[in-house]
């Protein structure tokens, strides 16, 4: 379906507007969005595979702890790939649940799925050693790839080292940096709980999340 895409720039004033005109809470956009990507990562997954997800100190690394705790709620083999210190509130706290819930803090020997829930939209370049390293090691690694709203390392001009993802879970509407990815990488959008009346301060329309949470571009 064509839906139409926003640059980063006014993506983050979509999310800004969201939580400063309409309330939306940003830890209940981070539960929807882990719950999405957490259902998106269990159609890939077998009871008995092992899933790795990376995670950073921001919104996105949160999205990431929060999909961890419900897939190790519904019996998955969770792996947390903590690429920095975890020190904001929010993502500490989801931190916190994820392994009360069962997640392992650690990398471990094989994986099956690697999900990058690093870095956000809010991602700057160019990226510090420990993220290089991280997305160095997926991408050698035989894991089926995910990415939670763009990949880390993504970039216009093609010029970083970028996390070489199957499938991207973007977040409320399409993101025009995603144009630059291979045809055959799939590209789905979540929903973040985000009011209509937003998307029509943007001048485009909503995904139809009625019909289905989950849409697939």
């Amino acid at each position: 379906m064509a839906i139409e895409a926003l640059s980063l720039e006014s993506f983050k004033k979509m999310d800004f507007l969201a939580v400063e005109k309409y309330g939306l809470p940003i830890e209940l956009m981070m539960e929807n969005a882990g719950l999405q990507l957490a259902r998106l990562i269990a159609l890939k997954a077998s009871k008995s595979a092992i899933i790795t997800i990376g995670v950073g100190n921001g919104n996105n690394g949160g999205g990431g702890l929060v999909a961890a705790r419900r897939l190790a709620a519904w019996g998955h083999e969770v792996y947390l790939d903590v690429a920095v210190d975890i020190t904001k509130n929010l993502p500490s706290i989801q931190l916190k649940r994820a392994l009360l819930f069962g997640a392992k803090q650690r990398v471990p020997t094989k994986t099956d799925i690697w999900v990058d829930a690093y870095l956000g939209f809010s991602q700057r370049l160019p990226l510090s050693t420990p993220f290089l390293e991280k997305i160095a090691l997926a991408n050698a690694s035989t894991a089926y790839r995910i990415s939670l709203d763009i990949p880390i390392g993504i970039s216009e001009d093609r010029s970083q080292p970028m996390f070489k993802a199957h499938q991207v879970m973007t977040l409320a509407a399409p993101k025009k940096i995603l144009e630059i990815l291979p045809k055959e990488t799939d590209i789905f959008i979540a929903d973040l709980g985000i009011p209509k009346a937003v998307y029509k301060e943007f001048d485009i329309e909503m995904p139809n999340f009625a019909g289905q949470q989950l849409i697939e571009l």
